[in-house]
């Protein structure tokens, strides 16, 4: 798993996720939990992760979005 994009804003990373899901690519959200658990504070920003194999994909994906 290599992580393309990093955020606190669950609007954005779910908009990437399906983005990259028209893609036929399978992306992971990271830290969900943790930040909850850091009592919610938005300090641990959320990572969205894809397979390696799917990496350089999604990378040109979230580039020509402008959203790299």
């Amino acid at each position: 798993m290599r992580v393309v994009v990093t955020s606190n804003n669950m609007a954005r990373l779910s908009f990437l996720t399906a983005l990259l899901a028209d893609a036929g690519i399978e992306a992971v959200l990271l830290d969900l939990h943790t930040s909850v658990l850091e009592g919610s504070a938005g300090a641990i920003q959320r990572r969205l992760a894809v397979s390696t194999e799917d990496y350089l994909q999604a990378c040109r994906i979230l580039r020509e979005a402008d959203e790299s």
